[in-house]
């Protein structure tokens, strides 16, 4: 935990639990206050777990009332090794009132399947499913993938995806990335680029972990221009740009010694609003070290330790020299030294928002008392977890009075998008306005998203006003990030059903010269489609067709189930002709809707022709169709597949 005051834990661990015992048989205890005793008898756990512990020195600790699958869950994660935390476990077996939960008894799967020890983590699915543990779930697919991947065990992972996939249910995409991850991590080339084809031709939407994975791959197996190529193409397709990405990307480039790649990379994640990781400090002081000092001053600031967290200590009779230090969160297997264990109090941003939700005086003193150290890192975290955005405003209030914090643009951003996706849209414009006066500008990444949140909260006119203020808030722009900008607006717009002021932004869009890409105006027929404008919806295949932009198969598909269910399936067989015309083909779904809606309404001649022309093509009608409203192309998909197996492909043809 972040404390300025925290006292060391003495050496008899045990003297700390009885403090925590008498400490929480107090009545009336706040939730801030049971969040506090928790993480000092967390603390002790993972203390006592480091220096060489046995069950004689855990059992006392586990005595305390405080103990919960909580605090459980939080000491297995944190455990050193696995060998320590399955200890834990053992000794629980003889603490009378405590039992496990879900969230316990998964920790423990995922410490056997990182320990590798495949057949204990199957013995325990079995046991769960078996119903042998009461009020816990039957293990879903996805955690079985998960574990087993988790694990490296590739022939379960598969096994376990083929016995979802012929329940004739598609899996969610990330059940994709871990097959396909696998495989490129096990240098099987080929199936890893043949999984990446399968989402495209099924339907399935890549998230932005799946394009890391390509990068990744790409980089690893030495074709770090065509990761880059590939991290170049996702802000057109509406991805934003992950954490890790950059990190990989500035790693390769630090390798091969390509700096001003490093710099540029960085200036970008600032331009993305995202705050670097600590796998970054090598590189950022490689890059330091080459001259490069002003450009990374502030981002190792951020990713060294800040001296005002005091330590918490076990001594077993070494110097502090010999001390280490711990990965923040703590919850991966690390070793301490053999003389001493020196630890980062634990604090977990996510449990410690929770409790504060009401934000009532009594917490906020407990809090106030506790004597946190407050840093951007966890301030943004804190945001994040509040689920309530008037507390989340209530505690960055709050929070910018306390000692030695004040905010910055990566808490300022996070605050206001977060307001802008409740809708509170009075406390948005009262933050733009204190940024203006400071001079301060937002990502554009930022801007986007505040856009895109009004679209869900409903505020079409408070995103159309972020628009007019644009480069007041964000500074100037090129144009390709003003035609994501448009395409975010008229999305939201088109949320909102605010379809003349949507009209209005596509003309306005198109005498600034920034024309749609041909998934917008997918979005907006799919729209207007759907309200019954059919005129609108010609015009807008009109303006495409004049533009020079050919029709894609998902946009004709879009059309004809748009046309199927506002019940106008006329058009939509004058649609399917033109697709059909064209040399493209619907997907299998979309022709059967075709064919049910021309029976549904007495069209049984233009059912017949329909059923006639898919029977010539035979089996080539695809599953699905690549390509999604407002974001994703055919195009883009196909550009991103061509790039990551080109590569490879071709080293299997030569081999």
């Amino acid at each position: 935990m972040y404390f300025s005051r925290f006292h060391h834990v003495p050496c008899l661990l045990e003297n700390l639990a009885q403090q925590i015992c008498r400490f929480s048989s107090s009545p009336n205890v706040n939730k801030v206050t049971l969040y506090l005793q928790r993480a000092k008898l967390i603390d002790s756990i993972r203390l006592n777990l480091r220096s060489n512990s046995s069950e004689s020195s855990l059992f006392p600790l586990l005595q305390s009332p405080v103990l919960d699958t909580i605090v459980v869950n939080n000491a297995l994660k944190s455990a050193p090794s696995p060998e320590s935390a399955l200890l834990l476990i053992e000794v629980l077996k003889t603490v009378p009132h405590f039992s496990h939960n879900q969230q316990t008894i998964y920790t423990l799967a995922k410490i056997l399947a990182n320990s590798g020890q495949t057949s204990k983590l199957s013995a325990l699915i079995n046991a769960i499913n078996a119903g042998k543990f009461t009020n816990i779930a039957r293990v879903s697919f996805m955690d079985r993938m998960r574990w087993y991947a988790l694990a490296g065990d590739l022939d379960e992972v598969a096994s376990v995806w083929d016995e979802w996939r012929a329940l004739k249910k598609l899996p969610c995409t990330e059940s994709y990335n871990i097959v396909m991850s696998l495989f490129a991590r096990n240098g099987r080339d080929f199936e890893a680029v043949r999984i990446f084809r399968k989402i495209i031709d099924e339907g399935v939407l890549p998230n932005s972990r799946t394009y890391t994975i390509i990068i990744e791959h790409l980089i690893n197996s030495g074709h770090l221009n065509s990761a880059f190529k590939v991290f170049q193409l996702l802000p057109q397709m509406r991805i934003k740009r992950s954490l890790k990405q950059y990190s990989i990307l500035v790693a390769a480039f630090c390798e091969t010694d390509q700096l001003y790649c490093v710099k540029n990379l960085l200036d970008e994640m600032r331009n993305d609003g995202i705050l670097p990781g600590r796998a970054m400090q090598g590189s950022l002081q490689r890059l330091q070290e080459a001259g490069f000092v002003e450009e990374t001053n502030d981002l190792l600031r951020e990713m060294l330790p800040d001296e005002r967290i005091k330590i918490i200590a076990y001594a077993l009779g070494g110097s502090d020299d010999d001390m280490e230090d711990e990965d923040e969160d703590a919850n991966h297997f690390d070793g301490g030294p053999v003389d001493q264990v020196q630890l980062k109090p634990w604090l977990d941003p996510a449990a410690l928002a929770s409790v504060l939700q009401h934000w009532r005086p009594e917490e906020v003193s407990a809090l106030e008392d506790a004597k946190i150290i407050w840093t951007t890192r966890l301030v943004c975290k804190m945001t994040r977890n509040f689920k309530s955005a008037e507390t989340a405003w209530q505690f960055f209030s709050w929070v910018a009075y306390q000692p030695g914090f004040t905010h910055d643009i990566y808490t300022i951003s996070r605050m206001v998008t977060k307001l802008a996706r409740h809708g509170c849209v009075h406390l948005v414009d009262q933050l733009l306005c204190k940024l203006e006066r400071e001079d301060i500008r937002l990502s554009f990444s930022t801007v986007r998203l505040i856009i895109d949140f009004y679209g869900l909260s409903g505020n079409g006119d408070a995103a159309l006003k972020i628009l007019q203020g644009v480069k007041t808030i964000c500074g100037p722009m090129s144009k390709s990030s003003l035609l994501i900008l448009y395409t975010s607006v008229l999305r939201t717009l088109t949320k909102c059903k605010m379809n003349d002021e949507a009209l209005d932004i596509l003309e306005e869009m198109i005498l600034l010269g920034i024309f749609p890409e041909i998934q917008t105006f997918s979005g907006l027929m799919h729209h207007f489609a759907l309200q019954g404008d059919i005129k609108t919806v010609q015009r807008l295949l009109g303006m495409v067709r004049q533009s020079g932009l050919e029709p894609d198969a998902y946009m004709y598909t879009v059309l004809i189930r748009a046309y199927c269910k506002c019940e106008r399936a006329a058009l939509a067989m004058r649609i399917f002709e033109d697709m059909m015309n064209s040399g493209l083909v619907p997907d299998c779904p979309t022709k059967e809707l075709l064919v049910k809606s021309l029976w549904k309404e007495g069209k049984l001649r233009e059912a017949a022709a329909v059923e006639e022309r898919s029977e010539e093509i035979g089996n080539a009608l695809p599953l699905a169709l690549p390509g999604n409203l407002y974001t994703l192309s055919s195009v883009d998909l196909m550009r991103i597949y061509d790039i990551y197996s080109g590569k490879f492909i071709a080293t299997i043809e030569k081999e």
